[in-house]
């Protein structure tokens, strides 16, 4: 499966994560999934209302067996929270009470620094459709709610687990911008190096034809540099960018389109011609110049 890597040892650390009388296999096997991919490894389940393990969970989790073999079945809440040190209960609704309420970011710093001090934590998820009742709710030590819309609050049972794992994986980063792969470090091009490419695309174009009409040539050229410098480019980009610039020298226009190179055109050794430009022999030139069609056509 794409994003899998047997050789990597699994992560599987972390608060457990407690779904309290979950009703659909493939929810189960969601949270599963979601769990495997930021590195939770305890499911607790109280009373799921199919029998469990099942092979729609099981196919849900999508090779997260290890979720789904090592998950634990309580047939109440109190039973399942007896050895954990603290609890967030989830809750999508305002709830009376006296229970610090926090967002998921918070949250999972602070379930990351009880984590670090030995303690057992856990988060609690309630019912697809009712959530968690009070007296549950009343079993938790906090609360953590996610700033989501106010007018359709209600997320699924996996989406709220996804949500809560990632901010526990954030939470253990050096920093928090950090990824697991990066795009490659490029070298940023001088100024000469860039302006050998404004050179060289400048020629290009003139001999096209597309500064038109001459009197706005300065114009149309400013506008194209400013155009140009704005992305910094690496000069791997500007190679890459010449390049195309010279395999458009290769053509006539007589030259059918993907005919390949005309016949005889020829290129001066590399150390006589300017960087990335190719140069053709003068009666080449004048064959150039006879291909161009009629200005007034």
């Amino acid at each position: 499966m794409a994003g899998t890597d047997k050789q990597r040892p699994m992560i599987s650390e972390g608060p457990a994560i407690i779904l309290v009388e979950p009703q659909l296999p493939e929810n189960i096997g969601m949270v599963a999934r979601a769990m495997a991919n930021f590195g939770l490894g305890e499911l607790r389940l109280v009373n799921p209302r199919e029998a469990f393990p099942n092979d729609k969970a099981r196919s849900a989790a999508s090779k997260a067996d290890h979720i789904i073999d090592s998950a634990v079945l309580y047939d109440d809440l109190p039973s399942a929270l007896a050895d954990l040190n603290f609890v967030y209960a989830t809750t999508a609704r305002e709830r009376d009470g006296f229970k610090q309420v926090r967002g998921p970011v918070e949250a999972g710093k602070i379930l990351r620094q009880k984590f670090r001090t030995g303690e057992k934590t856990g988060i609690m998820f309630g019912r697809e459709r009712v959530g968690l009742k009070n007296d549950e709710v009343g079993l938790a030590d906090e609360l953590v709610t996610f700033p989501v819309n106010p007018a359709f609050a209600s997320l699924n049972i996996a989406q709220a687990v996804l949500l809560m794992s990632y901010e526990w994986m954030k939470s253990g980063l050096e920093n928090e911008t950090d990824t697991v792969f990066r795009g490659p470090e490029l070298q940023p091009a001088n100024k000469e190096y860039l302006h050998g490419f404004f050179n060289h695309l400048e020629e290009a174009l003139d001999t096209r034809g597309y500064f038109r009409p001459e009197a706005r040539k300065e114009i149309m050229v400013n506008n194209l540099r400013a155009v140009l410098t704005r992305p910094a480019f690496a000069e791997a980009e500007i190679r890459l960018l010449r390049g195309v610039l010279t395999s458009l020298d290769y053509f006539s226009p007589k030259s059918p389109r993907g005919s390949g190179a005309p016949e005889g055109r020829a290129r001066i050794p590399n150390d006589a011609a300017p960087e990335g430009r190719a140069r053709v022999h003068k009666d080449e030139t004048q064959n150039t110049e006879q291909d161009k069609p009629d200005e007034k056509s």
